[in-house]
């Protein structure tokens, strides 16, 4: 019987809605709301996109007065929607909950490269602020001439333009059918900061009810009409090539094609579970060539040492010096849903819905691998069910683009299995932090050496075909251009502390595993070596961690975060096998400060180390929206002490032995810490990212209260492995 004739009968009725109205032009009517089957036209071209430093570039008035924000970053659960319509309802004087945000499409936003580092808000939403203030004074000049009156003398409201006699002029009827085609003046005025209406406000994300309810909000849910499935076979290891098959598949019940270029193997059938049963069969049955076997590693610390570049360390300078080495494996983003994407070609135009991060360049890097002009290529941004960094989004839309192509007319959709994403996504690498300082007489750091390996730790797909896993494995392979050097993997490499003598050098490492930009890149592993050895020499000096940090602080922001971290902690007491640790960073030393402190329970003969409470105070200069800033601060200490207790890809020689949760353990729910964070506001100062800036302090706390709680030091990640023997 098949799934849905079961589910029918079982009195259970299953619906896959369409997420997003594809409508045509960039004068589009209202968005399609959930439940409304999409148009999935195959127009990638669509209007020519306004220019940049226009108005409508970032801004539209849709026919029903209705105003929309377009821009080119994606949603990824940061909150940037909920931060754009507070800035652009702020300065339109519209309440954030009627402005419309359409996300990343490269058939309707600009290019505003890859959703990364922190940088969307200081950046990308800013851009919108501007627009949205240019759009309020040249609507009201509009209205001043139909007036024939002052413009300074007109109010922008939520319905039009209003005068002083209470007269509304709706935005429609004021742009007659056109756009805001108009430049943005490079001195806009901005709304007076203390008429704030919105901004600096727990306004609530507009997609976190419908998230809590498991309504169809991400591209995993998405549906389209005459829609089939795709799933995948993969070699057991990077560059085995397929031999033979079973050709007896393509008779299983519901199955439409396979899809076999070079070691590139899918399958496509009518029903997902007919996909499922399918794609089992055909890897069942694949005969491969042994790829190139993966090392045997006991530690990372010493492999990096031996794979890399190699360093010169000098002999420490006096009897006040201070060595240690700290490390850390190759870690998973662990997406909780695997990765999805649909597209359908119609043998000229290609169409993909993808939760990629950086939409553009999917499009050129497709367009690169099957060589469709990128003009014929559409990448539509939905929304996936969580990753920050380069996850398995942009593999997945090639080898959807690839299933595509091969099976014209019909959309495809292609859901990675669980071991898909955990055997294939690129890992953040692993790495190696060597760190020698000395002291003066008085305790105060005086000369600081480090030392980091690190493989590249990005290879996002940038137009190169062989960025994409895909087309690595087709008959004529994409060649992939390697990792380059440590890249990100030098972000918080130098103390963001005032040190006479600093000398802080990178070292490349072709590490065995694939390799990309995982949260915070380089810098979780940086300000856990960082902190940590902060710690060490607050002890050797025999100062407070704390006061310490203020001894070598010489701005007054981060003084600041750390004196209110004091006072969150200041009363909290510490019982038997408990620890309490602190951490400081301000992420890339150029955004946001956070301070933050961990209090945990060891228990060495049961093995366990429990995460009692968390704390954080973070500074992002102004707060657009302070719930958004804890709700990112909240899970990046969460996300971190998985990291820094449990998480680590393993593998043998032929494979990837982390499959799945068991094999790759993480965090569970009765085991998060309860988590309290401060925000202190800067309405005063530009605003910045902050969604990367709790992982490195939150792993160098956790570490540090684990040598609190049982006065062993912990160098090596993760924690639990080292610490226990496990």
């Amino acid at each position: 019987m098949a799934r849905r004739e079961f589910l029918l009968k079982s009195g259970y009725l299953s619906i896959g809605f369409s997420l997003l109205g594809c409508t045509q032009g960039s004068n589009a009517a209202t968005p399609t709301p959930l439940g409304e089957a999409a148009d999935f036209s195959l127009d990638p071209q669509m209007a020519p996109l306004p220019d940049g430093s226009r108005i409508d570039a970032w801004l539209q008035v849709l026919e029903n007065g209705q105003v929309r924000v377009l821009t080119g970053k994606m949603e990824l659960g940061q909150g940037l929607k909920v931060v754009m319509q507070q800035v652009a309802g702020e300065e339109l004087n519209i309440p954030p909950q009627r402005i419309d945000v359409l996300i990343a499409d490269t058939g309707r936003t600009q290019n505003e490269g890859v959703t990364a580092g922190s940088r969307s808000v200081e950046r990308s939403a800013m851009t919108v602020r501007r627009a949205a203030a240019a759009a309020r004074e040249y609507m009201k000049q509009l209205a001043a001439k139909k007036w024939e009156t002052d413009a300074d003398a007109l109010e922008l409201t939520p319905e039009g333009v209003k005068n002083n006699s209470g007269t509304i002029l709706s935005f429609t009827d004021l742009l007659a059918g056109q756009q805001l085609d108009t430049e943005i003046p490079q001195d806009v005025s901005l709304k007076p900061k203390d008429q704030y209406q919105w901004v600096g406000s727990p306004v609530p994300h507009p997609d976190l009810e419908k998230i809590v309810r498991g309504d169809a909000v991400y591209i995993q849910d998405m549906r389209l009409p005459e829609m089939v499935h795709a799933r995948l076979v993969r070699p057991p290891v990077y560059d085995a090539r397929l031999q033979s098959r079973d050709q007896a598949i393509e008779r299983m019940p519901g199955v439409l094609q396979i899809v076999e270029n070079g070691s590139f193997l899918a399958v496509i059938a009518e029903e997902e579970y007919q996909a499922v049963k399918a794609a089992d069969a055909l890897q069942k049955s694949a005969q491969w060539e042994s790829g190139t076997a993966l090392p045997e590693v006991r530690s990372w610390a010493d492999y990096m040492l031996e794979q890399g570049e190699k360093a010169n360390h000098p002999a420490p300078a006096s009897g006040n010096a201070h060595h240690a080495i700290y490390s850390k494996p190759y870690v998973m983003h662990g997406s909780i849903g695997p990765s999805c994407a649909i597209a359908v070609y119609d043998e000229e135009r290609l169409h993909i819905w993808s939760h990629s991060q950086g939409v553009y360049n999917l499009r050129a890097t497709v367009s690169d691998m099957t060589g469709i002009p990128e003009e014929s290529i559409r990448v539509t941004g939905v929304r996936g069910s969580g990753c920050y960094g380069h996850n398995g989004a942009d593999d997945v839309g090639g080898d959807a683009a690839l299933i595509a192509v091969a099976f014209p007319g019909r959309p495809v959709r292609l859901q990675w299995q669980r071991s898909d994403e955990h055997q294939w996504e690129p890992y953040g690498s692993a790495m190696r932090m060597e760190l020698s300082a000395s002291l003066d007489n008085s305790g105060r750091i005086n000369s600081w050496r480090y030392d980091l390996w690190s493989d590249g730790h990005s290879t996002r797909p940038r137009g190169n075909a062989g960025n994409l896993i895909g087309a690595r494995l087709l008959a004529e392979p994409a060649v992939f251009g390697g990792s380059g050097r440590v890249g990100g993997g030098t972000r918080n490499s130098e103390p963001y502390y005032r040190i006479p003598k600093v000398d802080v050098s990178d070292h490349h490492v072709a590490g065995p595993l694939r390799t990309s930009a995982l949260r915070s890149l380089g810098a979780y592993a940086n300000i856990f070596a960082i902190e940590s050895f902060m710690d060490e020499l607050a002890k050797k000096a025999g100062k407070d961690p704390l006061d310490f940090r203020i001894e070598h602080s010489d701005d007054e922001r981060s003084v600041a975060v750390l004196e209110a971290l004091r006072d969150l902690i200041k009363s909290e007491p510490a019982a038997a096998g408990e620890g309490l640790g602190i951490a400081f960073s301000r992420y890339k030393n150029s955004a946001s400060y956070c301070a933050v402190a961990a209090k945990v329970r060891v228990d060495l003969e049961q093995k366990k180390i429990r995460p009692l409470k968390m704390w954080a105070v973070l500074e992002a200069g102004e707060a657009i929206n302070t719930d958004g800033l804890k709700n990112q601060t909240e899970g990046g200490m969460i996300q971190s002490a998985s990291w820094t207790l449990k998480e680590e890809v393993k593998f043998d020689t032929q494979e990837i032995l982390s499959k799945n949760w068991t094999e790759y353990p993480i965090i569970r729910y009765d085991a998060i810490p309860e988590t309290e964070v401060v925000i202190i506001d800067r309405p005063d100062l530009p605003p910045l990212g902050a969604g990367e800036s709790a992982q490195g302090p939150a792993g160098a706390a956790i570490a540090n209260a684990v040598y609190a709680a049982c006065g062993k030091r912990v160098r090596e990640l993760p924690i639990e492995r080292y610490l226990f023997g496990s």
